[in-house]
């Protein structure tokens, strides 16, 4: 069964072969590790995907971590998407082949690496000009920095988005939930950019 831990840990080197190391002993195995944020106190927050060991138990793994100098174990928790960072890289992968589609692309990928039920990329001046087949068609542009869970008057989608440049952003949307985690959301944000940015080089290559 995979889990999902979420760690605060001081953001030194060192610290992440600590944690690691600390997850094998009480019989994790890591199958990914993503960065959810940075604080300006020295401290991050990760997210690790795991799996445990046959006869191994995730309080083992919150007990050993617990002990371990500026390591707070924020939660754990069954989590069924723990491939959700492979999917992010097959995402980007396809952007790369196709980089004069890559903000197309990116839509039509969303739903299926962050387990959506649509996508949708929305301009200031024009509205919706791409999304998958279940997105709402009134959705407006907001005027957002960076990625962050959106507010909404429809009572049965949860949206979160992120900015593609001044004139666009891209959101995605759940019908009735879960909630977007906070490290979804930040991968919206790193994945939005990496399409930005794929485009404009296949802009500049013309």
């Amino acid at each position: 069964m995979p889990y999902l831990l979420r760690v605060e840990l001081p953001d030194v080197p060192g610290s992440l072969g600590r944690l690691a190391s600390a997850i094998g002993e009480a019989g994790g195995d890591i199958q990914a590790i993503e960065i959810v944020e940075k604080h300006h106190g020295g401290t991050a927050v990760d997210d690790v995907f795991l799996e445990m060991e046959p006869g191994s138990m995730p309080d083992s793994v919150v007990s050993t971590l617990n002990t371990l100098a500026g390591v707070r174990v924020l939660w754990i928790g069954r989590y069924a998407a723990a491939g959700n960072l492979f999917l992010d890289l097959e995402a980007v992968e396809e952007l790369t082949d196709d980089p004069e589609s890559a903000l197309d692309r990116l839509i039509d990928r969303l739903p299926v690496v962050f387990r959506a039920d649509w996508g949708a990329r929305v301009s200031r001046a024009d509205g919706v000009v791409y999304a998958t087949g279940a997105a709402p068609q009134d959705l407006t542009w907001q005027p957002i920095e960076r990625a962050a869970a959106l507010e909404s008057a429809d009572e049965n989608n949860i949206f979160c988005g992120a900015r593609l440049n001044k004139s666009e952003i891209v959101v995605i949307g759940r019908r009735g939930g879960p909630e977007f985690l906070d490290s979804e959301i930040a991968r919206l944000g790193h994945l939005a950019g990496l399409a930005m940015s794929i485009s404009r080089a296949a802009r500049a290559d013309r």
